[in-house]
């Protein structure tokens, strides 16, 4: 089996080589193509307005000068010799749960190998807190992963899905267990925004992401997490509301 990982972080990144180490124990085949930056917040964006470069490691070890669409579509159509069997994007350094997705870059390198037909499986470590830089633990994920990803293996992906999982901010002793769960709702936009001045006396703003209103339901993977399981949700990239179709079309005399 061959698989492609890459990730948001940049090729780099802590949970990159967590992701290896979890690959390697489902196959022997894997290559990488991850952005040379951190991209985190990138979304599905795709780079159009400068040239993109791709630069090799070493066997099967690349990075891009873009996003993490960007990665995916290199890593495809450029680096390998053939499509992979698998893409793996992770293992990302934070939530992505709820509305995380619509951010994620994560999350968006699967929806991009899911657009190109080929099974596609975001993993995030959640962790407590801010401030942690690069000391955040990856124990769940480490302990997991493997555990998470072969049931999944054999398992036929609808068209244009992919599926998201989240290892809850646990040694990997004291996870509960995997639940598969439905996405699940969280408010950003009552997030922080921290004001500051630059040398020049300009004012910048950052984005903070604690103080996020979240609303849980019942069997989300916001829900998961907080009880202490892995959350495995399938995403489907659709995401035309049916249900208001009818009512619109009303409107114009359809």
């Amino acid at each position: 089996m061959r698989i492609l990982l890459t990730n948001d972080d940049g090729i780099n990144a802590p949970g990159l080589y967590v992701l290896e180490k979890i690959a390697a124990q489902l196959s022997d085949d894997i290559w990488i193509c991850a952005p040379s930056e951190e991209q985190s917040g990138a979304g599905h964006s795709l780079t159009l307005g400068r040239p993109v470069r791709m630069r090799e490691h070493a066997p099967k070890r690349f990075s891009v000068t873009g996003t993490p669409t960007d990665s995916v579509t290199l890593g495809l159509k450029k680096a390998m010799p053939g499509p992979p069997d698998l893409i793996l994007s992770g293992v990302n350094r934070g939530a992505n749960l709820g509305d995380d997705v619509t951010y994620s870059g994560t999350v968006s390198a699967a929806m991009e190998g899911a657009m190109a037909g080929i099974p596609s499986i975001a993993l995030s470590q959640v962790y407590s807190g801010e401030g942690h830089g690069n000391n955040v633990s990856f124990s769940a994920a480490e302990d997991w992963g493997a555990k998470v990803l072969r049931p999944l293996l054999d398992v036929p992906f609808a068209p244009r899905t992919l599926i998201n999982v989240n290892f809850p901010p646990l040694a990997g002793e004291d996870v509960k267990g995997i639940r598969v769960v439905r996405q699940g709702f969280h408010d950003y936009a009552r997030g922080s925004v921290v004001e500051g001045t630059d040398p020049r006396g300009f004012p910048y703003y950052w984005f903070g992401l604690h103080g996020i209103e979240h609303t849980p339901g019942h069997k989300t993977d916001l829900e998961a997490i907080a009880e202490g399981y892995i959350s495995v949700t399938p995403l489907q990239l659709d995401l035309t509301h049916d249900g208001s179709l009818a009512q619109i079309a009303s409107r114009y005399g359809a």
